[in-house]
């Protein structure tokens, strides 16, 4: 099994790395977004909620005194939960200059970064915060354990079994298990969690 991800691999390889060099090229007035992409995505679909974050930028909704609820669903898309992320991203308004300090300071790694993020982003855990420093190119090696990636980590025999929740320990052991699986078959974490996602969805998201 593992042969034919490496050939799965080796097809994606290129349009992988082109997707981690636009990562790594967000600017840095595009966080604020990409924060919202990440509360938003939980228990829902990521092409919904890249059409929420595209309403709320037209709307300019950093700049301005806006309610975010409207902008959670349409006809065209949905939010699960928006009433609760509506509350979370005007409460992300408050904080953001504090995230952004933490972004923007070189003494912290990406795992210092992970944890800050956490205690003042309100529903941030370590999947949400790792996807968000992803998507702009500052997870350094951190893995986004959704249900995705675990089902293919048990799958290629990274894990024993599917946990049936993830304690934070639980989240750093399977995240360890990981980045080893990662270097025993030659294959960065980063471009694995693409191939993985790519596996599952057919397209190389977000």
């Amino acid at each position: 099994m593992v042969v034919e991800l490496n050939k799965l691999y080796s097809k994606r390889k290129d349009e992988i790395r082109r997707r981690l060099r636009e990562f790594r090229n967000v600017p840095p007035e595009d966080y604020f977004y990409e924060m919202i992409y990440c509360l938003l995505t939980p228990q829902t679909s990521a092409i919904y909620a890249e059409k929420a974050v595209a309403q709320l930028k037209k709307h300019k909704y950093r700049e301005d005194n806006i309610d975010p609820l409207p902008f959670l669903h349409s006809n065209d898309y949905y939010i699960r939960f928006h009433h609760t992320k509506a509350k979370r991203l005007r409460a992300l308004k408050k904080i953001f200059h504090l995230a952004n300090e933490v972004l923007s300071d070189n003494s912290f790694d990406a795992f210092r970064k992970r944890e800050t993020l956490i205690s003042i982003v309100d529903g941030y855990g370590l999947k949400e915060a790792t996807h968000f420093l992803r998507n702009i190119g500052k997870n350094d090696g951190l893995a986004i354990l959704d249900r995705h990636i675990l089902r293919n980590l048990y799958k290629y025999g990274a894990i024993n079994n599917l946990p049936s929740n993830l304690s934070k320990k639980r989240y750093y052991q399977i995240e360890k298990k990981f980045k080893t699986f990662s270097e025993n078959i030659r294959i960065p974490l980063d471009e694995l969690d693409l191939l993985f996602w790519s596996i599952e969805t057919g397209i190389i998201l977000k």
